[in-house]
C-alpha cells in the first residue's frame, strides 16, 4: 500500500469548545473564476411532457437557479412542510413533475406535433409555469402559474394554442404534503372539468401568536415509537392553528371553458382526493386530529372515505392512527392500510396493503403484508387477494405507487422486497376470485447489471400494454457503464425481447413510449460533449428525428480527458470511478486531485463491485450542488467522480464501516498514483450528506488525504438514535457501532484541515445544522484547522445562485491552500 491508514483507537475522546469564534467576516457573497460561473449558469435540459395519445409533446425551458431573493420569500415550517405564505404554495422546489406542478420553474411552452415534428410557441406567461396537466383526450392541458400573491389555474387548447386563465391566485398547493399526495389539480372527465383544491374563501388573517396561555406538553403512554429525527415539526397550539389555516382546502369542480367553480365535498386537509376510472367515486384521504409534535404531517392520523360523484361519503374505509413506525426505507410500515389506488375498469375497485407484522420488520412473521381489494358498491368487507412474505414496496422513491395495473383493470403488478438480502419479487395478482398470484420475475436489488428495468406506464398507474406484452425500461448497467434499454415482456410466457439497446460512447434513455405497440418512442440522447436533446425514434422503420437542437459552447468540463477506471480493494472487492483530467493535462504530470464519493451499503460483494453510472453523459453542466465539484477541473485539478465506496454486509454492514471505508479510499488513491496522474501528497476528499459523513470519517481514521470538504453532514450518531441511512438498529442495540462511526467522538484524531458547509434550514432527516455547528465547536476547541460556512435560506441541497457560487469560491481557495499547495 502506498498509503497507511490509522485504525480507530479504542478509547473515546470528548471535547467541546465553550466559545464559538465566528469565521472571518465578509461583506457579500463571493464568486469564483468566470469559467466556473459560465458553466454553473447553463440551464438544465428542458422538461418534456407527452400527451396521453402520443400525438403531442410540450417542451418547457427551466430556470437554472433561483436567486437568494427568491429563497428569502416569507416561509413557515409546519408539520414537516415548508409553506411560502405569500403564495400558499410550497417553499422548496422539488423535482419537476406533477407533484411539483405548483413550483413555477418553467419559462414558456413549445408545442411539438409528433406526427411531423412541427413546433409552435404558445401564448402563455413567460415565467413561473408548472408542467402540463393533460386532459385524458389530449385536446387540452391545464397548468399552474405562480404569481406574487398566489397560484393561478390556466388551460391551453392544443388545436388553437390559446391559453385561458380559469382562476385567480386561489389554488392551494401547500397541501400536497407528501410524495403520496396528489397534485393540486386533476381532470375528472375527458376535457371539460378539473378538480382543484382552493384556498378557503374568506379565511381572514393568519392566526396571531398572542400571549401563550399554557405550557407545551408531550407525553408517552409506554408504546414504542422509534421514529427518525424529523425536522420542521409542529411545536405548539399556535403552529397547529397555522397548519390548519394554510393546509385546509375546499375541493372545487372547475369548468375548463368558463372557469366557473362549484364546491365538491367538505373542506379539509387533504392528502389525496382521486376519482375512480368510471368517474362514479372518489377516494378521500384527510388528515385528522390529534396532530403530532413527533412526526411530520404525512404521518398524522388520517380518515379514509369513498365519496360518490356528488361529494358525499358512501363508505368509511379506515381511521388510520399516527404513524410512529421507523423509516419505510428500512422495512417499517404504518400499522394501518397504505398505498390506496383505484384499478381501471368497471366496477370501481380500490386496492390497498396492510401489514401483518404490526409494521415492525423486527417481528417474526411468516407473512408481512396482505393485499386487499374493495369493490363497488362497497357494501361488504374487503377481499384478500394475496399475502407476501416480505414488505410490498414502490418501484422507487420518485414513484410512490404500490400498484401497476393492466390496461383492462383485471390484474395488478406489485413488488416485494427483502431488506436483509435485497431480494426482489415482482408479482401479478388477478382480481378474479379463485385465481392465485404468480411471480413474474425475481431480482437482487444489488445486481445492477441484471436489473430487468421498470414497467412503462401509459397514464398514471396503468401499464402501456399490447395484448400480453408490457414494456420495461432500465439503465442497462454493464462493466463499461450504463447503456439504457427498452424491452417488452410477456405476462403469460415470461418471454423478454429487446426493442432498443444503446451502446458506444453515448447515453440515450427512453422518455416516453407513444403507442401500445412501442413502434415510436421519445428518447433523450447525449454524449460527454453533446448537450442532451430529444429525439423521435421510429423503431419499426429504424429512423430518428431530432425534436430539439440545443448546443453549448465547449468548456473545461466537456474538453476534459475522461475515462472509467477499475481497481480492486485489498479484500478483493472490485471498485470503479470516473477519472476526469483537465484539457491541458500532459501525460506523466501529477495533479492535485479531488475524490468525490458517497458510501452505499450492499448485502454481498457481487453488487458492491458493479459499475454504476456512465462517463458518456453530458459533462458540461452542473445542475445541483452535489455535482458542482466537477468545476474543480477549471482550476487544474484531476477529479475522481463517484468513487465506489461500498460497505458490504447486509443489515450488519456498519459493524465494519470504518475499515471498509478506509480500504475503499486507499484503493482509489493507490490506483491514481499508480497511473501517474495524482500526487499522493496532494489528495483532497469531498462529499455531501452521507458523503460528508464519509469525508470526516476518512480524515478521522486515516492519513490518506491532505484536506477534506464536508457539506451538510451528520457527525454525531447519538443524535440519530433510532437509525440512519440503512442502519436499522437503535443506538442502544448497537452502541459501539454508533460511537465508532461518529467522527465527533474521535475529533482529536483529525489532523487535516477541513472545510465544512451547512444550510441554515437543512430539512434532511438526521442532518440538522447543529451537527456541523457542534463538530466545528469540537474541532475549534481542540485546535484543529477548520472553517464552517453556513448559508441562509438553504436546505440540504443548495439552490440560490449566490450560495452555489460562494461555495465554489470557498472550495477553490481552501483546496488551493491545503491540497494544491500542500507541503509534502
Amino acid at each position: 500500500m502506498l498509503i497507511r491508514s490509522r485504525l480507530p483507537s479504542v478509547g473515546l475522546a470528548f471535547a467541546v469548545s465553550l466559545s464559538c469564534v465566528a469565521a472571518s467576516a465578509q461583506d457579500e457573497y463571493r464568486t469564483p473564476s468566470q469559467a466556473a460561473v459560465d458553466i454553473l449558469d447553463i440551464a438544465p435540459q428542458p422538461a418534456a411532457s407527452v400527451s396521453p395519445d402520443g400525438q403531442w409533446m410540450v417542451i418547457t425551458p427551466l430556470v437554472a437557479m433561483p436567486s437568494i431573493e427568491d429563497r428569502a420569500a416569507p416561509m413557515l415550517r409546519l408539520g414537516g412542510v415548508r409553506i411560502n405564505i405569500a403564495t400558499n404554495g410550497p417553499y422548496n422546489t422539488p423535482r419537476y413533475d406533477l407533484h411539483s406542478s405548483y413550483t413555477g420553474v418553467g419559462t414558456g411552452y413549445q408545442l411539438v406535433d409528433l406526427s411531423g415534428g412541427e413546433k409552435k410557441a404558445l401564448t402563455v406567461p413567460s415565467e413561473r409555469l408548472g408542467p402540463p396537466i393533460w386532459s385524458p383526450d389530449s385536446s387540452k392541458f391545464a397548468f399552474l402559474h405562480t404569481v406574487e400573491n398566489g397560484i393561478e389555474l390556466w388551460v391551453t387548447d392544443v388545436a388553437t394554442g390559446n391559453a385561458t386563465k380559469l382562476s385567480g391566485p386561489v389554488i392551494n398547493a401547500a397541501r400536497s404534503i407528501s410524495r403520496e399526495a396528489d397534485a393540486p389539480c386533476s381532470w375528472v372527465d375527458e376535457n371539460a372539468h378539473l378538480l382543484c383544491h382552493f384556498v378557503m374563501p374568506n379565511r381572514g388573517e393568519a392566526p396571531n401568536l398572542g400571549v401563550p396561555k399554557s405550557s407545551v406538553v408531550q407525553e408517552s403512554d409506554g408504546e414504542k415509537a422509534p421514529v427518525w429525527t424529523f425536522t420542521d415539526l409542529l411545536t405548539n397550539k399556535h403552529d397547529e392553528a397555522l397548519f390548519d389555516y394554510y393546509m385546509t382546502s375546499q375541493p372545487m369542480i372547475v369548468d375548463a371553458k368558463t372557469g366557473d367553480a362549484k364546491a365538491f365535498g367538505d373542506a379539509g386537509v387533504y392528502e389525496t382526493l382521486t376519482k375512480s376510472d368510471d368517474g362514479k367515486y372518489f377516494l378521500s384521504v384527510r388528515m385528522a386530529q390529534p396532530y403530532s409534535y413527533l412526526v411530520p404531517a404525512s404521518r398524522f392520523p388520517k380518515e379514509v372515505d369513498i365519496l360518490n360523484n356528488k361529494g358525499k361519503s358512501v363508505k368509511h374505509v379506515a381511521s388510520l392512527p399516527m404513524n410512529s413506525a421507523g423509516p419505510e426505507s428500512m422495512g417499517w410500515a404504518p400499522e394501518g392500510a397504505r398505498g390506496f389506488a383505484w384499478a381501471p375498469g368497471t366496477p370501481a375497485s380500490l386496492l390497498y396493503v396492510e401489514p401483518l407484522d404490526g409494521g415492525n420488520p423486527k417481528n417474526e412473521a411468516v407473512y408481512r403484508d396482505t393485499v386487499n381489494v374493495l369493490t363497488a358498491p362497497f357494501k361488504g368487507k374487503a377481499r384478500e387477494l394475496m399475502r407476501t412474505n416480505n414488505r410490498v414496496v414502490s418501484e422507487s422513491y420518485y414513484d410512490p405507487s404500490l400498484f401497476k395495473f393492466t390496461a383492462d383493470g383485471s390484474a395488478a403488478l406489485l413488488k416485494e422486497f427483502t431488506w436483509a438480502t435485497r431480494g426482489t419479487k415482482v408479482w401479478i395478482t388477478k382480481f378474479e376470485k379463485g385465481t392465485e398470484a404468480s411471480v413474474l420475475w425475481e431480482h437482487n436489488g444489488d445486481d445492477w447489471y441484471g436489473d430487468p428495468g421498470a414497467p412503462v406506464m401509459k397514464s398514471g398507474d396503468v401499464l402501456r400494454q399490447d395484448g400480453d406484452w408490457i414494456y420495461l425500461s432500465g439503465e442497462g448497467g454493464s462493466p463499461d457503464g450504463d447503456h439504457p434499454f427498452l424491452d417488452r415482456f410477456n405476462l403469460s410466457t415470461g418471454q423478454t425481447e429487446r426493442l432498443l439497446a444503446t451502446s458506444g460512447e453515448s447515453y440515450e434513455h427512453v422518455v416516453a413510449v407513444l403507442d401500445d405497440s412501442a413502434g415510436r418512442v421519445i428518447t433523450s440522447y447525449e454524449t460527454s460533449i453533446d448537450y442532451p436533446n430529444y429525439y423521435l425514434r421510429d423503431l419499426e422503420a429504424g429512423t430518428k428525428m431530432a425534436l430539439t437542437d440545443i448546443t453549448q459552447e465547449p468548456s473545461a468540463l466537456t474538453q476534459a480527458n475522461k475515462q472509467q477506471i477499475n481497481y480492486v480493494r485489498d479484500d478483493g472487492v472490485p471498485l470503479s470511478g470516473t477519472l476526469y483530467l483537465p484539457p491541458s493535462y500532459k501525460k506523466g504530470q501529477r495533479l492535485p486531485t479531488v475524490v468525490w464519493a458517497y458510501p452505499r451499503e450492499f448485502a454481498s460483494t457481487q453488487g458492491a463491485g458493479q459499475v454504476r453510472g456512465s462517463s458518456y453523459k453530458y459533462s458540461g453542466m452542473s445542475q445541483r450542488t452535489s455535482t458542482d465539484y466537477m468545476l474543480f477541473l477549471t482550476q487544474g485539478y484531476a477529479v475522481l467522480a463517484d468513487a465506489a465506496m461500498p460497505i458490504v454486509g447486509g443489515l450488519e454492514a456498519n459493524d465494519t464501516y470504518v475499515p471498509q471505508l478506509v480500504a475503499n479510499a486507499e484503493a482509489a488513491v493507490d490506483k491514481l498514483v499508480e497511473m501517474g496522474v495524482s500526487d499522493p501528497d496532494r489528495m483532497g476528499v469531498a462529499g455531501l450528506s452521507y458523503g460528508a459523513f464519509m469525508t470526516m470519517n476518512l480524515l478521522t481514521h486515516s492519513d490518506i488525504f491532505a484536506s477534506g470538504i464536508a457539506m451538510n453532514g451528520a457527525y454525531n450518531r447519538t443524535l440519530t438514535p433510532f437509525g440512519f441511512q440503512r442502519e436499522r438498529r437503535t443506538f442502544w442495540e448497537a452502541t459501539d457501532v454508533y460511537m465508532q462511526m461518529s467522527p465527533f467522538m474521535h475529533a482529536p484524531e483529525i489532523n487535516e484541515p477541513v472545510l465544512m458547509f451547512h444550510g441554515e434550514i437543512d430539512s434532511n432527516t438526521g442532518t440538522y445544522p447543529i451537527q456541523s455547528q457542534r463538530m466545528y465547536h469540537a474541532l475549534k476547541g481542540l485546535g484543529a484547522t477548520v472553517r464552517l460556512v453556513m448559508y441562509p435560506f438553504e436546505d440540504h441541497i443548495y439552490a440560490a445562485r449566490e450560495s452555489r457560487l460562494d461555495v465554489l469560491a470557498e472550495e477553490f481557495d481552501w483546496f488551493d491552500k491545503y491540497v494544491k499547495n500542500a507541503k509534502k
